[in-house]
């Protein structure tokens, strides 16, 4: 594509500039001047002549050729045009993102020509290498996004207009009389776009499904998963066919498998867990070493390739966990039932066995299909007390029965052994450098109608670590097993931070007198762990695990390993959770597949898996924070008497975002409400300076403020200053 004349003269400027985007908009099709023309709309003589004019005037400027007499086409030099994404803002503008570029380029509202946020688009970009900023222009849509939107409709005589919440998204979607689907007015509805007429300002869709009312609580759950794409409830077809899968456990399918039902075997799982994937075996072995089993539901006997039960896994890809509710990737009667590891049932399972010393390093490891037995079933809490106290007996206010009662020695033993091992395993990740986050979790305790009553917060401890580290040690090794035979894989990987964010991190963390160290990766990563150590308990605390957070890049599925870099393994995959994801099930079947001497399986097959697995894994997370944010908003929204005390947790030319120090409900605070001073933003300090007193409102200061407006169907919070802590 060749590039765009510097400037274009008074005289032609009408029609110059409309016909290079018109060529632009069709690189490989030459127009003559009757064609431009009718694209213009103009069919008067003197237009005519005009267009005439300019296609010479711009061919002997060499911008656009001449093909054959009277047939013009835009010069190519292929620099010009890009494929990418745009990526909306939520004043009507957007940027172009493309691998390509080293900066993501503007697209003014008039030259998006109907992109979406998210679409795959090819753009034309303007003032590529002159001193003004370049500018992108929206030729082709190649792909949408998403064709589906959530939102209220407003019904007039003969159509409606459904109005989203979503700030990206700039227009309505027209929906005409015979295609609103007994919506009524005021609903919340999922609206299909179907076309959108060069000529009209909003698409045309039709609704697909009406589900219900504005600020009532399972509209706005449906409404949360609608958004993302994500099903609520299971075909009737799917449910049918895992109903009749038989789960009995046979004598015959047993002896196909290492029998671990005499070996003792735990759970350690969240009090209010439903599925149980994992298990621990521990036995001490005549050499002194302690024989680790890790079980896993062994999901891949059940769910076989090819089936309806197996496509819609796939199509799932994870379950997803909302605030008040699980919408799991498996049927119940999987999930909840056959492969969950209940106390006291045989089960089958895929184990990763291994022999560690008293320094917990792994002298040998098995891999393969087990059947064991569930001794016991622990919540955290539970194990937590056995660690902390070294006693058996469990009190009845932290039993989850509700009654106290008294391990067997050999689980108590088994569980501080374990906990010892675990110990040792983490030590050695955090020197090679792993990072450690432990960011805050915000938990809600909710009525029978799923309202929330009060806001609690998940910190892990050394149970949870105990878990982890007997998880990840499961994960690395098989991904290790299968990575040193060069097959293909399901690998997690996590490339290095980008430096731009860390640069950025360092900015802000500066304002608090914390610091990076840029010197090498080692130093990167030993100075993060310092940061989030330093701010443990702090009020700056949530803030920065967060910012720290989005300084990371993304953990992805993938066949191509790079390694983990948070957790600074080499090798690692996901083996442990398969009810609830699905590249689990992949690895679990690779794995299999392999043990049976199988060939490397088909790559791309399974690269291709792989992106749809991080792809939806993206959406349900999208989609648990906005439940995170629906029930804090909800929680709120009777509050507005009460003054709370907040710290700044953003600053930005609209105004500052406060976040409750006692629960970690986050909202803005509009610049323009604050009137104790008319404050002017410094981009620079991240702070508003007062005109005329000089104070300032800067990131981590506390402020005291009040709920001025709670808007459940935005699930956003305005707060109203009060004033500044002292």
């Amino acid at each position: 594509m060749s590039k765009k004349p510097k400037r274009f003269g008074k005289k032609n400027k009408t029609f110059s500039e409309k016909i290079f985007k018109i060529l632009s908009k069709s690189p490989n099709k030459p127009f003559n001047y009757k064609q431009i023309a009718a694209i213009l709309e103009v069919d008067d003589t003197k237009s005519r002549n005009e267009i005439i004019k300019d296609l010479k005037i711009l061919a002997a400027q060499k911008v656009i050729i001449e093909t054959e007499p009277g047939k013009y086409l835009v010069k190519a030099s292929g620099q010009e045009v890009y494929e990418g994404f745009v990526d909306m803002t939520s004043r009507k503008t957007g940027y172009f993102v493309c691998d390509e570029l080293e900066h993501d380029v503007f697209i003014p509202f008039m030259n998006l020509n109907h992109a979406l946020d998210g679409d795959k688009v090819k753009v034309y970009i303007y003032n590529k290498r002159s001193s003004r900023k370049p500018e992108a222009e929206v030729i082709e849509i190649i792909e949408r996004a998403k064709t589906e939107f959530v939102g209220v409709i407003d019904i007039q005589k003969n159509f409606g207009f459904v109005t989203t919440a979503n700030a990206k998204m700039y227009t309505d979607i027209f929906v005409p009389k015979n295609k609103l689907n007994d919506a009524q007015h005021g609903d919340v509805v999922l609206v299909k776009l179907e076309d959108w007429p060069k000529k009209a300002d909003s698409p045309f869709g039709s609704v697909i499904k009406v589900l219900g009312k504005p600020g009532e609580h399972d509209t706005e759950i449906h409404a949360i998963l609608a958004e993302y794409g994500l099903p609520y409830d299971f075909p009737v077809e799917v449910d049918a066919f895992a109903n009749k899968i038989d789960t009995s456990i046979t004598q015959e399918e047993i002896a196909k498998r290492r029998d671990m039902r005499n070996v003792l075997t735990f759970t350690i799982d969240p009090k209010d867990a439903k599925d149980f994937d994992d298990a621990l075996s521990f036995q001490v072995l005549e050499n002194g070493n302690y024989e680790i089993g890790v079980h896993i539901a062994d999901v891949s006997h059940y769910v076989k390739e090819g089936t309806i039960l197996d496509d819609e896994a796939y199509k799932r890809a994870t379950s997803v966990y909302l605030v008040d509710r699980v919408v799991p990737m498996l049927p119940e009667v999987l999930s909840n039932f056959a492969c969950s590891l209940r106390p006291q049932e045989e089960k089958y399972t895929f184990s990763a066995i291994f022999q560690l010393n008293q320094k917990a390093e792994v002298v040998d490891s098995w891999f393969g299909r087990t059947v064991i037995y569930s001794d016991q079933r622990f919540a955290y809490e539970e194990a937590q007390h056995i660690i902390e106290t070294k006693s058996s007996t469990i009190p009845a206010e932290i039993s989850l029965t509700g009654n106290e009662f008294k391990a067997s020695d050999a689980v108590t033993q088994a569980t501080l052994k374990l906990d010892e091992l675990a110990k040792i395993l983490r030590r050695k990740r955090m020197t090679a450098g792993a990072i450690s986050f432990d960011k805050v979790e915000v938990k809600f305790n909710l009525n029978e109608a799923d309202e929330p009553t009060g806001v609690y917060f998940k910190i892990s401890k050394d149970a949870n670590h105990l878990i982890e580290e007997f998880m990840l040690l499961a994960n690395r090794k098989v991904a290790e097993f299968i990575g040193k035979q060069k097959k293909t894989f399901v690998y997690r990987i996590h490339d290095e931070p980008n430096e731009d964010k860390l640069i950025g991190l360092q900015s802000v963390i500066s304002k608090f007198g914390y610091s990076l160290n840029f010197k090498s990766k080692d130093t990167i990563s030993k100075s993060l762990n310092s940061l989030l150590e330093e701010v443990n308990g702090k009020k700056e605390q949530n803030l920065v695990d967060t910012l720290a957070i989005r300084a990371m890049s993304k953990a992805r599925y993938s066949t191509q390993n790079i390694g983990h870099y948070g957790l600074a393994f080499d090798y690692y995959s996901h083996f442990t959770s398969p009810i609830r994801r699905y590249p689990d099930v992949m690895a679990h079947r690779l794995l299999q597949h392999y043990l049976d001497g199988g060939k490397t399986a088909n790559e791309d097959d399974y690269e291709e898996k792989c992106e749809h697995s991080s792809d939806m894994e993206l959406l349900a997370a999208n989609a648990e924070r906005d439940s995170v944010k629906y029930m804090q908003v909800k929680f709120m929204e009777d509050k507005k008497d009460i003054e709370f005390l907040g710290v700044i947790s953003g600053v930005t030319e609209w105004g500052i975002y406060v976040e409750i120090i006692e629960n970690k409900c986050e909202g803005m605070v509009r610049i323009r409400d604050i009137k104790e001073d008319y404050y002017v933003f410094d981009e620079k300090q991240y702070a508003y300076v007062g005109e005329m007193y000089k104070g300032m409102l800067q990131l981590g200061d506390e402020v005291y403020v009040k709920v001025k407006n709670a808007d459940l169907v935005k699930k956003q919070l305005d707060y109203t200053y009060i004033r500044k802590k002292e």
